[in-house]
């Protein structure tokens, strides 16, 4: 049995796409270990799981002991360095003065590093890589496979530097060269660097497999974020009506996903004046949550939009299927999001839920030709309204949109996806 280490740099907690390759791999005659972050306020996050027979999950610790003893207990952390000092200080100096000042000047820069936001978070980092690198050199993997940018150099280090190199698979969720708060030519330069160890490469899509081949010159495998076929009458059904003190006749509008900018929630919110039947529910967590629920303030729109904090990734549909129609409305602000197919469009479809998207390239194929919903001009909250409004008064259509991810379900799910997984591993 060949031994896989995968690398996240995440929690792993609610990483769909990690987890469907993971446990497809130690279903298909593979032991896999996965290194991810430990977070010690998420009872899921613990520094070791098991996931099945095959597949376990190895998180590394957030933060430095020493900079979480800082961090914990600051000011007995103080209290004791400072009685360290004056016991080791004179012991320095009677040996030699140089070696107490160079114990000062360590002092110094340890404390400068720890209140400088930049130097700590990149020291952080460091730190989680290192402890990353030392746990996967340890695994002696047969393959070692990294997910997004962030963890192919700890792949690169773990797979190459050895006596007798082993495979590597670098596997790009998104395009790295082009997102929010990322510098393209510094990102270009670093995974162009990276690239020429890599044994095989996986995209998300085709329009992302075109860029990354007008960039480094190859055609990698594509690997589509599709769910887990599953029929939807089999799952318990949480009640979102009687969660939110609703009519069993209210239509919900969903959003599920992260709460995070660049996602036309706000958009959402200003449509809903415009739309004429409906409660808006947005189903998740994130940075902007906070600026959205203040909107809802500020246009007196609480009894029309609600909040429900979001839930682990197998409860996921049971939630789903309560939706009139679900929302996917990414802005384009970036390539990777233009490019994007979107495992929340399969998330609804996996759920009979029809939808309301934007018009990118990957999600539009999908939405207009399988028919499952209508692919509009998302950057305009009038249109947003018009197409709800459109579902809402044709109860006809939705019905036909709905009855169509029936059928189209069978084609756009993880089952029928993961070959091609296999197929990559088998070419290693």
């Amino acid at each position: 049995m060949k031994k896989v280490t995968m690398f996240v740099w995440n929690h792993f907690t609610n990483d769909a796409r990690v987890m469907r390759e993971g446990v497809t791999l130690s279903e298909h005659g593979y032991d896999v270990n996965l290194i991810a972050i430990e977070n010690k306020k998420d009872l899921r996050a613990k520094a070791f799981e098991v996931v099945n027979d095959h597949f376990r999950v190895h998180r590394v610790p957030m933060y430095p002991w020493l900079l979480e003893l800082y961090q914990n207990n600051r000011k007995e952390f103080v209290i004791s360095v400072a009685g360290i000092t004056t016991i080791v200080a004179p012991a320095l100096f009677y040996k030699s003065w140089l070696l107490m000042s160079a114990y000062f000047i360590f002092l110094g820069a340890a404390y400068g590093a720890v209140k400088n936001n930049s130097t700590r978070r990149n020291m952080i980092k460091l730190a989680r890589s290192i402890r990353m690198i030392i746990e996967g050199y340890r695994q002696n993997a047969d393959i070692y496979h990294s997910h997004d940018l962030n963890t192919l150099t700890q792949g690169v280090i773990c797979s190459k530097m050895r006596l007798k190199r082993r495979k590597l698979v670098y596997d790009s969720h998104e395009v790295q060269t082009d997102r929010t708060g990322y510098n393209p030519k510094t990102i270009a330069r670093w995974e162009g660097a990276l690239l020429p160890f890599v044994d095989e490469t996986i995209v998300e899509n085709h329009t992302r497999a075109e860029k990354h081949e007008a960039l480094y010159g190859y055609y990698p495998h594509t690997l589509y974020n599709y769910s887990e076929l599953f029929d939807i009458e089999r799952k318990p059904k949480a009640d979102l009506h009687d969660a939110l003190d609703l009519p069993e006749e209210e239509k919900i509008l969903l959003y599920q996903g992260g709460v995070q900018p660049g996602r036309g929630l706000e958009l959402l919110i200003q449509a809903m004046p415009m739309i004429e039947e409906g409660t808006l529910v947005f189903l998740g967590d994130g940075r902007q949550k906070t600026e959205l629920e203040k909107m809802v303030t500020e246009m007196d729109l609480g009894d029309r939009i609600k909040f429900v904090p979001k839930v682990h990734l197998s409860e996921l549909p049971s939630y789903t299927r309560n939706a009139y129609l679900g929302f996917q409305v990414l802005q384009n602000i970036n390539y990777n999001h233009y490019s994007a197919s979107s495992n929340k469009l399969f998330e609804y479809m996996m759920a009979h839920v029809p939808v309301v998207s934007c018009d990118f390239p990957e999600i539009r194929s999908v939405v207009e030709g399988e028919q499952v919903g209508l692919a509009i001009d998302a950057s305009k909250p009038s249109a947003i309204a018009d197409a709800v409004n459109m579902m809402v008064r044709d109860e006809a259509m939705r019905e036909r949109f709905s009855d169509n991810c029936k059928k189209a379900k069978y084609t756009y799910n993880w089952d029928v996806e993961k070959d091609k997984l296999l197929q990559v591993y088998k070419e290693l």
